[in-house]
C-alpha cells in the first residue's frame, strides 16, 4: 500500500482529490510541488503546485529527507539528503497534516525529485519521442479493427499511415483549454475524431512502412490559425492578431508553458527545402541538406529512412514539417512583434475569439509561403494557403 500511495502521490495528477474538487496536488496528509523559495533561517520552503497554489512547509530538526529518481514509485530506491540538498526548482512532495485552508503543511518528512534529474528525464523522453514517434492529423477511423488513418505531412507531400491500437496501448487526450503534454488524460478509442491531431510512440511495421504500431498515443481537438500582429503586451501575456483565413480579429494567451518559437527567413532559401519537380523527395534528382545546414548537394545522400526517386518516403521519411518546427530556436513574447506574421496552435477553447497558445511560430510568412499551394495563372497567392488541407499538426508538444 505504501508503494502505490508514493506512485499515486508523486504522479502530476492525484485522482482522488481531483474527483472531489479543488487542487488535485494537495491531500490531507500531503502536498506536491515545485520548490519556489527557501528560507534557511525560518526552515521553510514555499511549494506551488501545478494548478497554481502556493503552500508554506514548514520543517523541524525531526523531518526526514529523501531523494527519489524520476520514474521511481517506491521509497525503497530513495536515498538520504539533507535540508541543505534542496534547492529552487526541484519537485517534491510534503508529508504531513495539510491546514484546513490547504495554504501550510508542517512536513513530516519532504521527498525530493532534483530539478536536474527531471530535466535530463524529460530530454531523454523528447529524444525518444522524436526517433520512435510520428506526428499527424486523423482522417479516418474504423471501431470495428480500432484503426486510426492518419495524414503525415511532409515538404514532399502527405501520406496516409494506419496506426492500430489495443487494450494494452496507453491512450492520452489533451482537455479543453490545456497546454501541457503532462497534462493529457486518460482516454480511450471512443473520443477520437476525424479532425484530430495525434502523436503517437512506437515503430514501423516491418513489412509495411506505411503502418506504425504504438505503444502511445496522445491525441486532441485543436485549432492551428494564421495570423498577423496588430499589438503584444508581454505584461498581461496577449498577442492580439488578424485571422489570415477569416479577417477577423483574435486574442493569443501566451502562457508559461507556451512554447514560442520563430522561422527563420533565410531557412526558405536552404537546400532541404525545395519545393516542385526537381526538389528534394518530390521525385527529381535534388539532393539532400547537409546536416548542419547549407544548399543541397546534387547526387548526395538521402536521409536515412527517406524516400527513393519518386517514393513519398516512410513515416519518418523526407522532410517532416513539424519535426522542423520543433527544432526551430525558442523565443519569448517579448521577440514578437506588431507585423510579425505568426502561426498559433491551440486546443478547442470555451471562447473561440480567445486562444490560450500551446506553440507559436513567428516569421511565419516564409513558412506558410513554402506550403501554399502555387496559384494558377490569374489566381491571386493565399498566404493562409499552407494551412489548408491535413496543414501543420504542431499542437501536441513534446513531454
Amino acid at each position: 500500500m505504501r508503494t502505490l500511495f508514493f506512485a499515486v502521490a508523486m504522479g502530476l495528477i492525484t485522482l482522488t482529490a481531483a474527483a472531489q474538487g479543488g487542487d488535485p496536488n494537495i491531500a490531507a496528509k500531503y502536498a506536491i510541488g515545485e520548490i519556489k523559495s527557501i528560507d534557511a533561517a525560518a526552515k521553510q520552503l514555499t511549494i506551488q503546485t501545478d494548478a497554481g497554489s502556493t503552500l508554506t512547509v514548514s520543517l523541524t530538526d525531526k523531518t526526514t529527507y529523501k531523494k527519489l529518481a524520476p520514474g521511481e514509485t517506491s521509497l525503497t530506491t530513495a536515498t538520504d539528503v539533507t535540508f541543505a540538498d534542496l534547492a529552487q526548482g526541484d519537485r517534491v512532495m510534503a508529508r504531513g497534516t495539510v491546514s484546513a485552508d490547504k495554504k501550510t503543511v508542517p512536513a513530516l518528512q519532504v521527498v525530493v525529485m532534483t530539478k536536474g534529474d527531471l530535466a535530463k528525464k524529460q530530454e531523454a523522453e523528447r529524444l525518444e519521442w522524436r526517433r520512435r514517434g510520428i506526428l499527424g492529423v486523423i482522417t479516418a477511423l474504423k471501431p470495428e479493427t480500432k484503426e486510426i488513418t492518419i495524414s503525415n505531412r511532409t515538404m514532399a507531400g502527405t501520406q496516409a499511415v494506419v496506426i492500430p491500437v489495443s487494450d494494452k496501448t496507453d491512450m492520452r487526450r489533451y482537455a479543453p483549454d490545456s497546454i501541457k503534454f503532462a497534462d493529457a488524460k486518460p482516454s480511450d478509442f471512443s473520443e477520437l475524431k476525424v479532425g484530430d491531431q495525434l502523436r503517437a510512440l512506437g515503430d514501423r511495421t516491418a513489412e509495411d512502412p506505411l503502418k506504425f504500431n504504438p505503444q502511445k498515443v496522445v491525441t486532441g481537438s485543436f485549432r492551428t490559425v494564421g495570423g498577423v500582429v496588430t499589438a503584444v503586451d508581454p505584461a498581461t501575456g496577449e498577442i492580439k492578431i488578424n485571422e489570415l483565413e477569416k479577417k477577423r480579429p483574435l486574442t493569443i494567451i501566451v502562457k508559461q508553458d507556451s512554447v514560442l518559437r520563430r522561422f527563420p527567413a533565410e531557412m526558405g532559401a536552404m537546400g532541404g527545402f525545395g519545393r516542385g519537380p526537381g526538389g528534394p523527395g518530390a521525385g527529381g534528382q535534388g539532393g539532400a541538406a547537409p546536416a548542419g545546414g547549407g544548399q543541397a548537394q546534387p547526387g548526395a545522400a538521402r536521409p536515412q529512412g527517406a524516400g527513393g526517386p519518386g517514393a513519398p518516403g516512410g513515416p519518418r521519411g523526407g522532410f517532416n514539417i513539424n519535426e522542423m518546427l520543433e527544432r526551430l530556436p525558442i523565443i519569448s513574447i517579448a521577440d514578437v512583434k506588431v507585423g510579425d506574421t505568426i502561426i498559433v496552435s491551440s486546443t478547442q477553447g470555451v471562447d473561440p475569439t480567445r486562444l490560450t497558445a500551446i506553440s507559436l511560430v513567428a516569421g511565419a510568412d516564409t513558412l506558410l509561403a513554402m506550403l501554399a499551394p502555387r496559384p494558377q495563372a490569374g489566381q491571386t497567392p493565399n498566404p493562409a494557403g499552407g494551412l489548408g488541407g491535413s496543414g501543420i499538426s504542431f499542437g501536441i508538444g513534446l513531454p
